[in-house]
Order: C-alpha cells, then structure tokens, then sequence
C-alpha cells in the first residue's frame, strides 16, 4: 500500500520530450511570495527581539528606582505600571529596534540554511 501510494505522488511521464511546467510567471510568483515571507518574518522578529529587549531594560529600571516620597499611587500603579512598561516597549521597538535586530536577523537566517 505504501509503495501504491509513493508511486503516486511522484510524476510519470510517458514522453522524455515532456518537460515540468515552469513558466516566467510562476517562478516571479514564487519568489515574491518568498519576499513577503521574509519580510514578515524579518517584522515579527524585529519586533520580538525589540519588545524583548526594551522590556528588560525597563524592568531593570525600574528595580533600581525606590518609591517617591510624593505622587505615588499605590498598589493601583503598581498594577498598571507593567501595561506602561509593555507599551513603552512596543512603542520603542517600533522605533528603533531594526538597528540592531537586522544583523541579528541576518545570522538567525545564517543558521537555518
């Protein structure tokens, strides 16, 4: 059964003159779906690397600040300030986290070939 199934999956041609379908069209279609594959790629991990990196740093800021003698909320900014430090983050990666992703980018891609 496993071999009915092999020798159907792999292409029969009764004539050698007979060549595979690849016309200028298909292979421009490959090649810009794999440009947009990479492109997206690249994005998310910029943006992974990015809010990775920001969010560490703010967190280790903010261990190193005590509490204000004066305007501290409380126990109420305590919880809201993590969503401020997640969007600081976001909003910082957006900004500049493709000056050092990029050449991270390029060596993650290095590694997968």
């Amino acid at each position: 059964m496993t071999n009915t199934i092999l020798s159907s999956l792999s292409p029969r041609y009764t004539d050698s003159s007979v060549q595979p379908l690849t016309s200028q069209s298909d292979i421009s279609a490959n090649l810009q779906a794999a440009s947009s594959d990479e492109t997206e790629l690249r994005d998310t991990f910029g943006q992974f690397v990015g809010e990775t990196f920001f969010g560490q740093m703010l967190s280790a800021m903010r261990k190193t600040v005590g509490k204000p003698a004066y305007f501290y909320g409380g126990q109420a900014e305590e919880m809201f300030r993590g969503q401020l430090d997640q969007l600081l983050a976001e909003k910082m990666s957006e900004a500049s986290s493709d000056s050092f992703s990029d050449s991270m980018f390029d060596l993650f891609q290095l590694k997968r070939m």
